[in-house]
């Protein structure tokens, strides 16, 4: 396997840049859960973010349902506009957290290695 460096993970999925003749390749992250794999650049990755969003709202009447946690009901538009994904409402919490976890370390790493550096 090739070589990764590690951006952020959960028990749904994990995030992470490819090696590549021993540099990490920063302009694409990959996203890997439940068996899907996704290759988004940064702009992707927050598209795929209003995605999640979008899905909270457009499913927001089934907020008082029994079965709202195990039935996959609920459609995940990606940044792919070939791929939706149905998910379960913990599914969706799930790659929410990671969706969001990869961009705040992103982001926390851009800041102290780049303008938070004194």
């Amino acid at each position: 396997m090739a070589d990764i460096k590690q951006i952020y993970f959960n028990d749904f999925g994990t995030s992470f840049y490819w090696i590549k003749d021993n540099k990490v390749v920063a302009d694409k992250i990959q996203l890997i859960f439940r068996e899907t794999g996704f290759y988004f650049s940064r702009e992707e990755l927050y598209d795929f973010k209003d995605c999640i969003q979008e899905s909270y709202s457009l499913n927001k009447d089934c907020a008082d349902c029994q079965l709202k946690r195990y039935c996959q009901q609920f459609l995940l538009k990606t940044p792919c506009s070939q791929i939706d994904l149905a998910m379960t409402m913990e599914e969706l919490n799930k790659v929410e957290d990671l969706v969001e976890g990869t961009l705040f370390k992103i982001n926390l790493e851009d800041y102290l290695y780049g303008i938070g550096l004194n």
